[in-house]
């Protein structure tokens, strides 16, 4: 049976260097890391997430959106905003957006700092993750 809200869904933490992304189910309320992106050519970033999208066969996409602490928009909300419109247009999926501040942030600290430093990948999942997380709190 399918029903007409989408249950399964990929994450994206969207980043110059790298692209987190977590895969959930919306039933369950659970998202677990399954990848990081490098984001670095345009490209090969698509390409990436096309095998992705094959693998993890999603309904629905989700990116999250940073911004200042106060809500205002800073250097990469813009871009944010495109990259889920890209997502949209190319891959023909649903693709909603999640505010994110403070996610990196959230999971650094779980994670300790040395170890953050060092693996920025599972920072990215982990954030990717979370925003998964948000957007099932909110209801979809």
């Amino acid at each position: 049976m399918h029903t007409s809200k989408p249950t399964l869904f990929l994450a994206f933490d969207f980043g110059l260097k790298r692209i987190g992304v977590a895969f959930g189910n919306a039933l369950t309320k659970t998202a677990q890391g399954v990848g990081v992106v490098e984001a670095e050519q345009e490209t090969q970033r698509f390409a990436r997430i096309e095998q992705l999208i094959a693998e993890w066969q999603p309904e629905g996409l989700v990116v999250g959106v940073p911004r200042h602490p106060d809500g205002r928009e800073n250097e990469l909300t813009q871009r944010c905003l495109r990259f889920a419109r890209q997502l949209e247009g190319r891959f023909g999926l649903p693709c909603a957006t999640v505010d994110e501040r403070y996610t990196s942030a959230i999971i650094e600290r779980c994670m300790g700092g040395a170890a953050a430093r060092s693996n920025k990948g599972r920072v990215d999942m982990g954030s990717a993750c979370l925003i998964l997380e948000q957007f099932f709190l909110e209801g979809q």
